[in-house]
């Protein structure tokens, strides 16, 4: 019987309740050690067993908080037969994970998504229920990989719910439900069959707090020894519950407790291997197990509660402990399981065993569990009694930090490193680590600069750096770094086309920079993966929007073949540029939405900020003021650009051309940023704003810059758009005529219909009002389709001054693909490919039953029945 838990047993109903009838979801229980999360997810279990529902559990153990997937092993382990049926790359991810196989795992939430996939597929035959308890024992990657799971868990049958106290395992985006503390009548009731008197009952109540384990713990105490004392927390009171009980047993049982504590998996024959060289055996767990401490099995042994094993652990000597692990790490087989023992029954300098330590670590990151290895790197560190070894550990732990995310921790460890060094070679190995840690924390120069200096200290360290140096010089506006690193490529025999582009670009010469760009696309077209990102940020650069798109649409496609999960939301980012560009609103932000939604669930925070540019740009377009300046208000400093650039394109659009104009104004300023976003996106903005102020001398050297570069780079769009620029401010006709020409050769409907625009709005003043109207109605015709209001509103506005009476304010014809949500859109436009639900599952990074939902839900939006009906349609 349950006391007080009314609310919490409701819950896990309809939590479980849903799961069956194809809701999936998740929970987490919260709160303090003995509050009875455990006792919940047991009433869950037998009540989910009841009615059908399969059930697999977990619990997280101290002293397997750092080893690497240990949670997932033990949660896995009785569904491993399932893994032939998952996708290649999560198959092969999971076998890692299982000790089957060691493939090196390219991305550290391919794991998770593979969880996902196999509850799912375990869900196929029966709703599921994941039960996790102490989940704040887990270790990070396996926390990593089950809440990645459970916040994409969607219609796959399965509920999942973690128990954990209340420091530790941060669950952002779950249900979170705090189990209270217990009232005085649930109290009583709970107390009812220990027969207390009622003054003592009392007492008992009173120190509990309504914590129903020390409810318990006390009031078995109290009946035994009415004048116990008790210590002031309740934690306290219940920890020295224990070790009085504990410390009443034989020095035999004792010693078999810490056995089994120091171990934590519970594994009996691991445990007697390692005690009987201390002289312990089975059946010295007798005592232990009549007074109901622990529960033993032919091959587990189990505390009756986790704070148990902790009394047991903290109430031996350090001696004891050093000689329990020692014997544990002799006895294992598993040589990860030996070097989690190894750190903690070693107190000085050992190099075989910091050895030990380094080959755990680099298995553990080749399983992608980058946490784990850095802390074994750092713990081979302690151990390493030679400096310069030990700051080489010191720095592979800093390097997988960063690679687990957790930039801080890379910080701190680096500059422990460097204190412990003044050697060129190891700064040098340092230097990275650095220089992404500062990049990312705003010192984008400083970062550049890093590696340049540490680059002209150790030649040998390779191109690589020098690149990345060029890349954080260029963000940074440092056009010195971008030409250094260029230089010292040539100078290496490795000079990269890229680099040398950029460089060029810096000086503004254009006429060098864009044919070096033009060959690192060429270059990168079936080149390695390195390549072709060098080439899809050269054609960015180049405005070649056709490559552009083709090598962003490979890099998204390339990322989902490979599983690449945590590199997918940037490649989606740069689709949806490119998409908006080209007039695929509805496509960008279904891209943009899987981005946000997966960089959430993978806690990359800063990338959801970014992802904000996109919607913003297209916002601005569609004239949706408040929208556009929400998004902006969270986009971070460096995309500044693009949030101006929305904003100013919203003030050019309803008249405010000051604002407009000042906004790009104070945006632009100085760096090479600006041969990328200023130019190719805004300045056409600032030539118009300045015009229609009448004060065009304000644009005139962006004007110049942008034609120069549109000149040297000879893509049809942008050289349209210069020569409307330079109609506007000169007046000529043959500018415009030239730019409609070029416009359709282009890519960008945008500004062709911006142009078509400004074109019959100049022959409507030249009164050749018969042209002016057919110019006008192609400009209408894209801006209905691109839902630009406010520019469609000022192309009616100018028909009519034409003498066309006939245009008014219409409503836009709907397109059936707007009743889709993005991802339903993806969805059916894959289906209609011809993708069976699991390829569809497998290249989204979704369940085969959740891809089935959205068509379930998609089908009648559309009008039809079937996959059959849906290839008729058109999705485009």
């Amino acid at each position: 019987m349950l006391y007080g838990r009314s609310t919490e047993l409701a819950a896990l109903d309809e939590l479980t309740a849903g799961a069956r009838e194809g809701r999936s979801g998740a929970l987490v229980l919260r709160g303090e050690a003995g509050i009875g999360k455990t006792a919940l997810l047991d009433r869950a279990a037998q009540s989910a067993s009841a009615s059908g529902m399969r059930v697999l559990r977990v619990t997280g153990v101290e002293p397997e908080a750092d080893l690497a997937f240990g949670g997932l092993v033990q949660l896995l382990w009785p569904v491993q037969d399932r893994l032939d049926g998952l996708p290649g790359p999560q198959a092969d991810a999971l076998r890692a994970v299982l000790g089957a196989t060691r493939p090196p795992t390219r991305d550290r939430f391919l794991t998770g998504l593979a969880v996902l996939t196999l509850l799912a597929d375990l869900a196929e035959q029966g709703p599921l229920l994941c039960l996790v308890d102490d989940a704040q024992w887990l270790d990070q990657a396996t926390s990593d990989a089950l809440l990645f799971a459970a916040r994409r868990l969607a219609a796959e049958q399965v509920a999942m719910v973690f128990a954990t106290r209340d420091e530790g395992f941060a669950a952002p985006g779950l249900t979170e439900l705090r189990p209270s503390r217990l009232d005085t009548g649930d109290a009583v009731s709970l107390l009812a069959d220990l027969g207390l008197p009622p003054a003592l009952r009392d007492q008992v109540i009173a120190e509990s707090a309504g914590n129903p384990l020390a409810l318990i713990e006390f009031g078995a105490a109290r009946r035994d020894d009415p004048g116990s004392f008790t210590p002031v927390t309740v934690a306290d009171r219940v920890l020295s519950s224990y070790r009085t009980q504990i410390a009443a047993l034989p020095e035999k049982t004792r010693l078999a407790l810490l056995f089994a504590a120091a171990e934590g998996r519970g594994d009996l024959p691991l445990q007697m291997k390692a005690a009987r060289t201390l002289g312990v055996g089975l059946e010295d767990l007798e005592d232990a197990e009549r007074a109901g401490l622990i529960q033993v099995t032919e091959s587990t042994v189990v505390f009756r509660h986790p704070l148990i094993g902790t009394a047991a652990y903290q109430g031996a000597v350090l001696a004891r402990r050093i000689a329990v692990h020692q014997a544990l790490a002799d006895a294992a087989d598993d040589p990860d399981c030996r070097a989690r023992h190894l750190p903690l029954a070693t107190t000085s300098p050992d190099d075989e065993v910091a050895s030990e330590l380094v080959a755990a670590a680099e298995r553990a990151a080749d399983r992608s569990a980058y946490a784990a290895a850095s802390l074994l790197h750092q713990q081979a560190a302690r151990l390493t009694p030679d400096r310069r070894a030990q700051v080489r550990r010191l720095t592979d732990a800093a390097t997988c930090a960063l690679n687990a995310g957790h930039a801080g921790q890379a910080r701190d460890l680096a500059e422990q490193a460097e204190r412990s060094s003044p050697e060129p070679e190891d700064l040098a190995r340092l230097a990275p680590v650095r220089a992404a840690v500062m990049f990312e924390s705003g010192e984008r120069r400083e970062a550049a600069r890093l590696l340049l200096r540490t680059h002209a200290a150790g030649p040998g360290l390779g191109p690589a750096i020098l690149r990345t140096g060029a890349t954080y010089g260029w963000f940074a506006g440092d056009a010195d770094s971008v030409r250094e690193a260029a230089e010292r490529l040539a100078s290496l025999g490795e000079a990269d086309p890229m680099v040398e582009g950029m460089a060029h670009l810096v000086d503004d010469d254009y006429a060098r920079g864009l044919p070096l760009l033009e060959r690192a696309v060429a270059a990168g077209q079936d080149g390695s993966d390195a390549a072709r990102t060098r080439a899809l940020h050269s054609a960015i650069l180049l405005g070649d929007d056709a490559a552009a798109m083709e090598l962003a649409a490979a890099e998204v496609a390339r990322c989902r073949a490979q599983g690449l999960i945590g590199a997918l939301p940037q490649a989606l980012h740069l689709l949806a540029e490119r998409q908006v560009l080209a007039g695929a609103h509805r496509d960008a932000e279904a891209s943009v939405a899987e981005a946000v939604e997966i960089a959430r669930d993978t806690g990359l925070r800063e990338r959801v900020a970014w992802l904000g540019g996109v919607p913003a740009r297209i916002a601005a377009i569609e004239g949706d003021e408040r929208r556009c300046r929400d998004l902006v208000r969270d986009v971070p400093d460096v995309g500044r650009v693009a949030g101006e650039s929305a904003l100013s394109l919203l003030e050019l659009a309803r008249g405010d051309y000051e604002a407009a104009l000042g906004r790009l104004e104070t945006a632009a300023g100085p760096g090479p940023q600006r041969h990328m976003a200023m130019a190719m996106a805004t300045v056409a903005d600032q030539v118009e704003a300045a015009v229609r102020l009448g004060q065009s001398g304000r644009a005139e050297r962006p004007m110049r810059a942008f034609e120069a570069w549109a000149r040297a780079g000879r893509q049809p769009w942008a050289l349209a758009v210069a020569h409307r620029c330079r109609a506007l401010v000169d007046g000529r006709e043959e500018d415009y005529r030239e730019a409609v020409r070029l416009h359709g050769q282009g890519r960008r409907p945008f500004e062709r219909a911006r142009t078509a625009l400004l074109y019959g709005e100049w022959l409507r003043r030249a009164r050749r009002r018969s042209e002016a109207r057919d110019t006008l109605r192609s400009a209408l015709e894209d801006f209905e389709g691109l839902r630009a209001v406010p520019w469609a509103e000022r192309a009616r506005a100018e028909l009519r001054a034409a003498g066309d009476a006939t245009t008014s304010a219409k409503a836009t014809a709907e397109n059936v693909l707007d009743r889709l949500t993005p991802q339903e859109l993806q969805v059916v436009r894959l289906a209609a490919d011809g993708n069976s639900s699991r390829e569809i599952a497998a290249q989204l990074f979704l369940s085969r039953r959740t891809v089935e939902h959205h068509l379930y839900k998609a089908y009648p939006k559309l009008g039809v029945g079937s996959r059959r009906e849906l290839a008729r349609l058109n999705l485009v």
